[in-house]
Order: C-alpha cells, then structure tokens, then sequence
C-alpha cells in the first residue's frame, strides 16, 4: 500500500500510525511518501521505529555533480559547465532534471553536449540561466555578451521592462563577485579556499577566479560604477531606449581596452 502526501498529517494521524504498527498486517507492506518532512518530526520517528527511511535528497551545491552522474549512467557525454547549466534552467527538482537528463541523451546519440545545447534545447523551468552572459562577459567576448543578454530577455515570461533591470542587479552581483576573488587571489587564496567564505560553490568559485584574471582591478571597479549608471539609465535617467542603453553598457564592460582606444 502506497499512501503519498503524509507531509500534511498531523500528530494524531502519526500516533495512529504508531497503533497500527504495532500489530501490522503481515501481508501488506506500507509505504509512505512525503515530499518533504523533517527528520525529527513525530511521523519520521515513528517510522524510523518500526521502518526504514529512505531520503532521496542532493544538497543544492551538489545538483551539477548529480546531473553528470546522471549523464553518465544513461551513457551520454556532458561536460561540468553543460550539467550546471542545465541546474540553472530546470532548478533543483530531481524528477525534472532525470527527464531532461534522459531527454539530452536521446537527442545526443553519443554526441558531446556542451552548454550551447542546453541552451537552445532545454525547456527550463527555473529562471532562464545568466550563465550564458556570465561566461561571454569574462572571457570578454563583446558579441556573445549580446546575444547571451538577447536570448535571456527573449525567453524570460517577464515583461522586459522588468527582466532588464533584473538583469542588470545580476550583472552587478556577479562582477562583485569577480571583483571578490580577484581581491583574494592577489592575498594568494586559492578558489577551493575562497568558496565558503564568499558562500559559492567551489565551481562558480573556480570560474570566477579565472574570469577576474582577464580584467584589472580598475576595470572591474569601473564596471560596477557603469552598471549602477545604467541601473539609473534604464529607469528614467535618460532619453535613450533601455535596450540600447543596455547594449551600449554591456559593450563598454566588456570589451578589452586596446577595443576602446581603436
């Protein structure tokens, strides 16, 4: 017998609970479901007693490392930055992520699939991945940053009046902590080091040390400063469209400075 929901019981359903377990049916094995409860709940420690618990959880941090086990089982080919990107757009539940994951492998055939795949492909569920943007931005490649920053605003299901200053505090959080690392690097922290104290995963830790190696500290103050100028832009501080505001400062913090003096 299978009885799902058991989250919404209450104390006397899980008391209850404990008087039929004492003296069970031998013939009938009872399983319950719950989509979330708390170990030291009444109801757990009531199965735990007479039963086994069976947890099917993966901390958020490790959802890109699940995914590639995943891959893997299923055969397929994805590298780390395709299974974070795919955690990005599904969002943490497993089912979702398993149907895509099963999803990609079918389409692969034995193909590699890269974050340009899941991109295009995924039917993400989450808010559309800024990781696209993210990683144009600090390899410093001018065109992708515009067409990354396109994409998200085209398959957001907000309004873009309100997806573009969304983005752009994004940008800013992200820079900063680019900025971050870029500061504990020159103290000689290494990014598996640098992980809990700036609360990121060691992944995105990894790559925000790479990407602070293609700016100079100038440049990435700068950057915050013409973000904050273009959070004011967009918001009525100026005549010019939004978008092409938005295009116009995703170009000036991105490109390299032999770009600018050309």
């Amino acid at each position: 017998m299978i009885v799902d929901e058991v989250e919404r019981w209450k104390a006397a359903d899980a008391k209850d609970l404990a008087g039929y377990l004492a003296s069970p049916s031998p013939d009938t094995v009872l399983a319950l479901v719950a989509e979330d409860i708390k170990l030291d709940s009444a109801l757990a420690k009531t199965c735990a007693k007479a039963g086994e618990i069976l947890a099917y959880d993966v901390p958020k941090k490790k959802l890109p490392e699940w995914v590639a086990e995943q891959f893997a089982r299923v055969g397929a080919k994805a590298d780390r930055d395709a299974c974070r990107a795919l955690v990005e757009l599904v969002g943490d539940s497993l089912d979702e992520l398993a149907t895509e994951v099963e999803k990609f492998a079918t389409w692969a055939n034995g193909d590699p699939i890269g974050v340009k795949e899941v991109e295009e492909l995924s039917a993400g569920r989450a808010e559309t991945s800024i990781f696209a943007l993210t990683d144009a931005w600090g390899r410093r490649d001018v065109a992708a940053v515009l067409a990354a920053a396109e994409s998200r605003l085209e398959r957001s299901d907000r309004p873009r009046s309100v997806e573009l200053p969304r983005l752009v505090g994004l940008l800013v959080n992200h820079v900063g902590r680019v900025r971050a690392c870029q500061a504990l690097a020159d103290e000689g922290v290494r990014p598996r080091d640098a992980a809990p104290r700036l609360k990121m995963h060691p992944f995105a830790a990894e790559k925000a040390f790479a990407q602070a190696q293609n700016f100079s500290a100038g440049e990435l103050g700068a950057a915050i400063v013409r973000l904050a100028q273009l959070d004011h832009a967009i918001k009525g501080g100026s005549r010019l469209a939004p978008d092409l505001e938005f295009e116009r400062a995703l170009v000036e913090v991105t490109r390299r400075p032999e770009s600018r003096a050309a």
